[in-house]
């Protein structure tokens, strides 16, 4: 893997480190292979796996991936330049990086002088033998080096000529690259680029013309929400790495979002990161990594957001049906993300029409069914419902108003009791329904009163819809709607349910908690079937 100075940029992915130093997340050994496995089917070159030493995790990581390597990622092991005072032979530190076995190793060293004598406690030449000699030690031992400049812009803003300093040093060393790293995220794009051009240029001028000059690299921290733009800026000057994670994840506010940073240079400004064909991959990369860390995916994450290609307005909607220009920057499905037409209470036909296509209904502006879905959405939104949490539910409001809602079954009432003890509480539902003319009584307990008429209603179904013991609860929301009424508030509930392939959301909204739920539960029961097209029985 050769660097050169066309208009490939490099893209160093640090999820595994850097990203796993987010509060909150913790990484398995399983979650970080299948995080790095990933990430090598997206064509990253460059993947940081760890500090192997600084706990048995890392270690074993590295090993594992000896024996299954990746296709065509380098692995990348991590550590600090060796301790003041010491020799980077007999520094035990170094001795797992070496076990580790990868190829690059990424060394990272001390550019701020306040750094060197009041974090490191040494002084600054001895800094700098530090970072020579464990570069020279790593060559030595066959590996190619990357160097992290840690703290750069601060320390070359305070101490111009001593961060230089450190940078020729570890050219001289023989590091491939070097990465000016913004390591407390403070610093502007426009501060950024003016520095990125004046190493650069102090770069060029080596004293020694015998040894190649190194490339030059960008890793930005998003303390000051500028993380992205500064990795782009320092691009546009001449670096051709950008390190970062996916989604942005990382210690404190996060390092660069390469979800964001690969499509805005390779689309925006003409740079090659990945395959043009892997790029389409984004959006589920971005997903799955969410998905394996346990948090929640950012709905509104440029590119990759579920939200970042939805329209909710009116006009938006109509415009956007016309020349899908009008309202997006890109076309959705470049980066693997697709277009939503949202329902809400701003919506206009256009609205509507949008989305009973995605329905799979094909209406005509015309039909007054049109304006009548128009006209109960608002109607409900006014009163709390939320249609765009809650498509499921809409797809019901539309086929009723078109008279193609099916009635599987007809409510007749249900019951309630709850026995609610210190630690506990347990629930009875009675409910009645009619199937076919067929009236049926049922009884359930659950360990809550939700619980409960789920299970009812379930219990008087199945023997006509089999399909609904597939059916499962996935999620259960509930948000107080006027939290100034005290407990006489209206609530709104939102259930998703799963039949293993699929899943739907439905919504209920009641000044009685029991009967939103109620009605979401029920619908959800309702759009299951119609999902497994299911037949109504017949009466008799």
């Amino acid at each position: 893997m050769t660097p050169d100075t066309s208009k490939r940029i490099w893209i160093y992915d640090t999820t595994l480190r850097d990203g796993a130093q987010r509060e909150g997340l913790s990484l398995s050994i399983e979650d970080k292979l299948r995080i790095a496995r990933k990430l090598d089917e997206l064509g990253v070159p460059f993947i940081e796996g760890g500090w192997p030493g600084a706990n048995p995790k890392d270690v074993q990581f590295f090993w594992q991936l000896k024996e299954t390597p990746l296709k065509g990622a380098e692995v990348v092991a991590f550590c600090s330049t060796r301790r003041p005072g010491a020799t980077a032979a007999e520094d035990p530190m170094l001795q797992p990086i070496i076990a580790a076995g990868t190829r690059w190793v990424t060394i990272f060293g001390k550019s701020w002088d306040m750094h060197v004598t009041e974090g490191l406690k040494t002084t600054l030449d001895e800094n700098l033998a530090m970072i020579r000699d464990t570069i020279e030690y790593l060559r030595v031992q066959g590996r190619r080096v990357l160097y992290d400049a840690e703290h750069w812009f601060d320390g070359y803003k305070h101490n111009r000529e001593y961060a230089l300093k450190t940078l020729e040093v570890a050219a001289a060393a023989g590091a491939e690259w070097l990465v000016l790293c913004d390591t407390n995220g403070g610093t502007l794009p426009s501060e950024i680029s003016q520095i990125v051009r004046q190493v650069l240029a102090a770069i060029s001028q080596s004293p020694n013309p015998q040894i190649p000059a190194p490339m030059l690299g960008i890793h930005t921290h998003n303390d000051s929400e500028t993380a992205v733009a500064n990795a782009l800026a320092a691009v546009m000057e001449g670096a051709r790495m950008v390190q970062g994670t996916i989604n942005g994840y990382g210690e404190r506010c996060g390092n660069a979002n390469l979800c964001s940073v690969i499509p805005n240079l390779q689309l925006k400004l003409g740079y090659h990161c990945i395959d043009s064909s892997k790029l389409a991959h984004l959006t589920a990369t971005s997903r799955f990594v969410s998905e394996v860390v346990n948090l929640a995916p950012d709905e509104h994450a440029p590119f990759v957001g579920r939200s970042a290609f939805a329209h909710k307005g009116g006009v938006h909607v109509s415009a956007v049906a016309r020349n899908p220009l009008t309202y997006e920057h890109i076309q959705p499905e470049v980066v693997g993300n697709s277009r939503r037409i949202v329902i809400s209470e701003q919506s206009g036909l256009s609205n509507v029409l949008a989305k009973a296509r995605s329905f799979g209904m094909d209406l005509d502006k015309g039909d007054p069914a049109c304006r009548q879905i128009l006209q109960r959405l608002k109607e409900l939104e006014s009163q709390g419902y939320q249609f765009e949490a809650a498509e499921a539910s809409f797809d019901l409001l539309m086929r009723e108003a078109l008279g193609q809602r099916k009635q599987f079954f007809e409510l007749k009432g249900c019951q309630v009791h709850c026995n609610i003890a210190r630690g506990s509480s347990h629930a009875l539902a009675t409910i009645k329904v009619a199937v076919s003319g067929k009236d049926l009584l049922e009884a359930a307990e659950g360990n809550g009163p939700v619980s409960a008429l789920d299970a009812a209603l379930r219990k008087a179904l199945v023997n006509f819809y089999p399909e609904i013991a597939e059916f499962q609860l996935a999620d259960y929301k509930v948000r107080i709607l006027d939290g100034g009424a005290g407990t006489s508030a209206k609530t709104r509930v939102l259930v998703e349910s799963t039949n293993g392939q699929q899943r739907w959301t439905t919504v209920g909204v009641s000044g009685n908690i029991l009967d939103a739920s109620y009605q979401a539960v029920v619908e959800g029961l309702e759009y299951g079937l119609l999902l497994n097209a299911v037949k109504v029985p017949v009466k008799g």
